[in-house]
């Protein structure tokens, strides 16, 4: 039997999978800042969507 896996349970755990990517990148410095700089943005849109309740908005981030 598969495990079923629903939107509610995956994307907290990649928002919090994302975060811990984003401290190595902080940690590179100057040659990771471009890309902290993105994953800030799309932690940003993908949190705004989960306390709004944007289904739409979740899946898209």
């Amino acid at each position: 039997m598969t495990d079923i896996r629903t939107l509610g349970d995956e994307l907290p755990k990649q928002q919090a999978r994302v975060r811990e990517l984003l401290i190595g990148y902080k940690e590179i410095g100057p040659a990771g800042q471009f890309g902290a700089m993105m994953i800030e943005q799309v932690l940003q849109k993908a949190d705004k969507a989960v306390i709004s309740g944007d289904v739409v908005a979740m899946i898209v981030s």
